[in-house]
């Protein structure tokens, strides 16, 4: 075998082995457990039929991530949002999304994700699935995750993912407003 051929054989074998050797300590370095900073920024919108529709954003949440150093499907996030905190550029949206019509923030204080099974999907890329439970309500989800940076004792990431509001009975208002809800989050967690 001639030594070019050889090489294009060669090559793309040392480039996923370097990759991965890459990857790996990236991983052990980011092992650990994470609490979810009040940094973070967790928004989302309702599309309207026609344009427009609702942007907003949730002021209030906690969670935690861990993080496997061996393996990221092993890895768990448990995360918790205060619907009482739900804020929009209007007022009367925000009280209206508050009440017994959407959110019922009185009765459900309180809207919760936690992991089923992490993928990874990516280098720096990973779906997570979990059930998410609204208004006593509990589904399957699932969101899209791609690191942003790793520095310190400090990790961040982007999620998305489009939740179907009918599903939880926070349907009102369709079809004007579309059924799917979807997130768009800046998540930052500190290594404890």
């Amino acid at each position: 075998m001639k030594p070019v051929a050889l090489t294009l054989l060669v090559l793309p074998a040392l480039l996923c082995v370097s990759s991965v050797q890459a990857a790996a300590p990236e991983l052990a370095q980011a092992a650990g457990t994470y609490v979810i900073s009040g940094s973070s920024q967790i928004r989302f919108t309702v599309d309207q039929v026609g344009g427009g529709g609702i942007n907003g954003k949730f002021t209030k949440f906690a969670g935690r991530m861990r993080i496997d150093g061996n393996s990221i499907g092993a890895s768990t996030v448990s995360f918790t949002l205060y619907p009482q905190s739900v804020a929009t550029p209007e007022q009367r949206i925000s009280d209206f999304l508050r009440s017994s019509a959407v959110f019922d923030a009185e009765t459900y204080p309180t809207v919760t994700f936690r992991s089923t099974a992490v993928r990874q999907t990516g280098e720096n890329t990973a779906i997570v699935d979990g059930m998410l439970t609204a208004r006593g309500i509990t589904h399957r989800e699932q969101f899209a995750v791609r690191l942003q940076g790793l520095k310190g004792g400090t990790i961040a990431f982007n999620v998305t993912g489009d939740v179907y509001r009918s599903r939880y009975k926070m349907d009102v208002g369709t079809p004007i407003y579309l059924n799917v809800v979807k997130f768009d989050m800046d998540i930052r967690g500190d290594k404890r």
